[in-house]
């Protein structure tokens, strides 16, 4: 039997937060889902624990994925970044030590690849998961 992970997903995109909380849940994951900063933060402080978090790096309202990225780094949680906006936001991108997950990409590859990020894989491996 394998690991229930508990994945938070951050997306401001309704479909695409539909694909990957229906890809997380068909892997029996446990989902947190979250549109804005507030709501991630509040999730990461509600949650009694998360396993591995997927950040889209632009939210709506100017809003970016950045403080929810260095929360979840201080509670020592692995993250991947899902993001279309790589020529706007290249430098938030470069300010995080995560693997990058270039939109459009099938979810159930994004699903995989945070998986193996929550078991604590290399950057190499979650590289492969997400091909």
């Amino acid at each position: 039997m394998s690991k229930t992970y508990t994945i938070l997903i951050v997306e401001d995109e309704p479909l695409i937060m539909m694909d990957l909380e229906f890809a997380a849940e068909d892997r029996e994951c446990e989902v947190l889902t979250a549109v804005s900063v507030a709501k991630a933060m509040a999730e990461i402080e509600l949650a009694s624990h998360i396993d591995v978090a997927i950040l889209d790096v632009t939210l709506g309202k100017g809003e970016t994925c950045l403080p929810i990225a260095r929360m979840l780094e201080q509670r020592d949680v692995p993250y991947i970044l899902h993001t279309g906006d790589l020529d706007r936001q290249e430098e938030k991108v470069r300010q995080l030590d995560a693997p990058l997950i270039a939109k459009p990409a099938a979810s159930e590859k994004v699903i995989a690849a945070a998986i193996v990020a929550a078991e604590g894989e290399d950057l190499a491996q979650i590289r492969l998961a997400a091909e």
